[in-house]
């Protein structure tokens, strides 16, 4: 059967009885690995029981399919229903789940873990055909879902959390659940059991430092302030971004500026254009982009978009110093933010 999303967590705190085998997959693989272990310690509490738990690779069953069934009928020397986990699981075991489970020997649960699989998938199939398993797809987590994680990651520590903090804690996690959990650690260990985190703390136990440091560039250059440009874009390529890397995020912050400048200039007010942007501008940001918005025109940004653009191409083709280009660009840029007079004509080519 097809487990649907709102009835996954309740399935693996208490899976069916009849259900022998649950096959976990997509392209999370963390939150796959989590949700395996939640349903396998419904059967076997101490996952590191050598008795109680058997893993098996996918390489191993190709090898000897007959091992499953083997497993899964074994007993445990110390009494207990057993958990035989299969990892990296894919298509090629499609045929061999489905002769196990349409005898399901023993009363083992078996626990089998793959990356993603489409929809036509041969394994899917199977497990979602059979009345004796379960599918369930894992996703990147939304919003609200990450959110989730945190209280419950925050709330083992008795930690809590300002309202700026855990927007900020939504915005930067969630990308694998493995990891977001494992920089909730690292957060719950900087503050300390029964601490509270603030925005600050956030930014300093969770923020890619190279990330923070390129978007302070970005702003910087938007802004006018060519001096701190010049001081950031320093540790940014001492983080090891590349200029290509930092050329691009430029061209997207500008024309994400262009669309906004665009609204402005139909007609919208500057609040409208702020609350209204998609996807939305995170709230510590905002203050810059009303500043941007007033020093920028609409063709003074299509000019630094074509000017940033052709600085681009540069790197890929003639050989000269990428990062000898990139800051040019992004001083260019700068230098201006602050003349009227230049914002509101083409760049000049050459």
């Amino acid at each position: 059967m097809k487990i649907p999303a709102a009835r996954i967590a309740a399935f693996l705190q208490q899976p069916d009885r009849q259900v022998r085998a649950v096959l976990l997959y997509g392209p999370d693989a963390g939150l796959v690995s989590e949700r395996a272990n939640t349903v396998a310690r419904t059967v076997c509490p101490d996952l590191k029981d050598p008795f109680r738990v058997a893993d098996l690779s996918s390489s191993a069953l190709v090898t000897d399919p007959a091992r499953l069934a083997d497993e899964a009928a074994q007993m445990s020397l110390i009494g207990g229903r057993r958990v035989v986990r299969v990892r990296e699981a894919a298509d090629r075991l499609a045929r061999l789940f489905g002769d196990f489970l349409g005898t399901a020997p023993g009363d083992a649960l078996v626990v089998v873990e793959a990356g993603e699989l489409s929809a036509s998938s041969s394994l899917r199939r199977v497990f979602e055909a059979s009345p004796c398993a379960a599918a369930i797809g894992c996703y990147p987590d939304a919003a609200r879902d990450r959110a989730a994680v945190i209280r419950e990651a925050l709330r083992a520590h008795r930690i809590t959390a300002s309202a700026d903090a855990s927007q900020y804690l939504v915005e930067h996690l969630g990308n694998d659940r493995l990891v977001t959990r494992s920089e909730l650690e690292k957060l719950a260990l900087y503050v300390g059991d029964g601490g509270r985190v603030e925005l600050e703390d956030a930014r300093l136990a969770i923020g890619d430092s190279a990330a923070i440091e390129l978007d302070d560039a970005l702003m910087a250059a938007a802004e006018g302030d060519a001096a701190r440009v010049d001081q950031v874009l320093g540790r940014v390529f001492q983080e090891g971004e590349s200029p290509i890397s930092v050329i691009r995020a430029m061209l997207r912050h500008l024309h994400r500026l262009h669309l906004l400048a665009a609204r402005l200039a139909g007609g919208s007010s500057l609040t409208e254009v702020i609350r209204g942007a998609r996807p939305p501008i995170f709230f510590t940001q905002e203050a810059n982009f009303k500043c941007q918005l007033a020093l920028w025109t609409e063709v003074g940004l299509r000019a630094q978009l074509d000017r940033v653009g052709r600085a681009e191409l540069q790197m890929k083709l003639t050989g000269l110093p990428a990062q000898t280009l990139c800051r040019e660009a992004m001083l260019a840029v700068a230098q201006n933010a602050r003349s009227p007079g230049a914002r509101d004509k083409p760049a000049v080519h050459g």
